[in-house]
């Protein structure tokens, strides 16, 4: 945690600082004083007999441990702040799964699906309580199978369900998802305006449909500029191997992944782009969104342990004051 003097809600505390100064600057007095009293004191044999013993530096302790104490608590009444990690109170996040054929490859073991669900139903069920979030699923069509809500159990059973189709309609799940999430924050949105929304996209193959280009007004490419338009990123999550092939009507089909093609979605809406190849990975993925997600930076009240500590030193001050010279400082 960082502290500075812009972070402290109540600076104008400090100004007790000059009170602390002259109390140590009284105390310094008041011992050259004695001093000098002490050496006035022409019959030194008798002093010696009649004053009591001095302790040397220790007897300054407790007045040093009553000075740094004064000094902690007057930085906890000047109210510091520390960068902190809380979670999120308010978001919405559109979850966007591939369930086109090539999600059947075995070069994720078992399958390129069933190792989805499974990373998808975690990061689900750890997302803070505050976010709301959805499910689009897309093959050649794509369907929301679950409005965004704050209730988990809803999205794992969805994502439990998750059955094959045939094509990618990459373009038309973003489009989906944006929907979903204006009418969403069409509900929602207070006088702050809507919550901050994400769409975490997570395919492993070149979009199909439309066949012409990514660039086609229903395509990836016109979605994601469209997404960066409403301040909304994508997150794309590239699963899968170069290596995959699925069997469809006897043949077997090469289905690699297309990395260049997610990463260019996520760089044109403004948002990141993460590479899986294997099940931890992708599940590692997931877990690093969750926490992107799901907690916020934010300056938060920091002065417990400035007051806890001023309160300890004054007590310990106190105690050996005691000890000492038998009063308090």
């Amino acid at each position: 945690m960082t502290f500075s003097l812009a972070g402290f809600t109540s600076p104008w505390w400090f100004l007790l600082l000059i009170g602390v100064a002259a109390l140590a600057a009284g105390y310094v007095l008041v011992q050259r004083s004695r001093r000098r009293r002490v050496l006035r004191f022409t019959n030194l044999e008798l002093l010696e007999r009649v004053a009591p013993k001095r302790q040397g530096v220790l007897r300054h302790v407790p007045a040093a441990l009553l000075v740094v104490g004064l000094l902690l608590l007057t930085v906890a009444l000047a109210g510091p702040t520390a960068e902190q990690k809380v979670p999120r109170n308010r978001a919405t996040v559109m979850l966007v799964i591939d369930v086109s054929l090539s999600m059947e490859a075995t070069d994720v073991t078992p399958t390129r699906l069933e190792a989805a669900k499974v990373a998808a139903k975690s990061f689900a069920e750890g997302l803070t309580p505050g976010v709301n979030l959805g499910l689009i699923t897309f093959a050649g069509t794509a369907t929301v199978l679950v409005a965004p809500t704050t209730d988990r159990s809803g999205v794992a059973k969805a994502i439990d369900n998750l059955k094959l189709a045939q094509s990618t309609a990459t373009g038309e799940a973003i489009f989906a998802a944006l929907q979903s999430i204006e009418g969403f924050s069409s509900v929602v949105g207070g006088p702050d305006g809507p919550p901050p929304a994400r769409i975490v996209l997570m395919s492993d193959g070149k979009q199909t449909i439309p066949t012409e280009s990514e660039d086609d007004p229903r395509g990836s490419f016109t979605a994601a500029k469209q997404s960066a338009e409403k301040k909304i990123p994508i997150t794309t999550i590239s699963f899968g191997t170069a290596t995959g092939t699925v069997e469809i009507e006897g043949r077997t089909q090469s289905v690699a992944v297309d990395d260049s093609a997610m990463e260019e979605i996520a760089q044109l809406s403004g948002g990141d782009f993460y590479k899986a190849a294997t099940a931890d990975q992708l599940r590692k993925v997931y877990d690093t969104l969750g926490e992107q997600i799901g907690y916020e930076t934010k300056y938060a009240d920091a002065s417990k342990p400035w007051l806890i500590l001023g309160t300890i030193l004054a007590l310990i001050s106190a105690g050996a004051s005691l000890v000492v010279s038998q009063r308090l400082p």
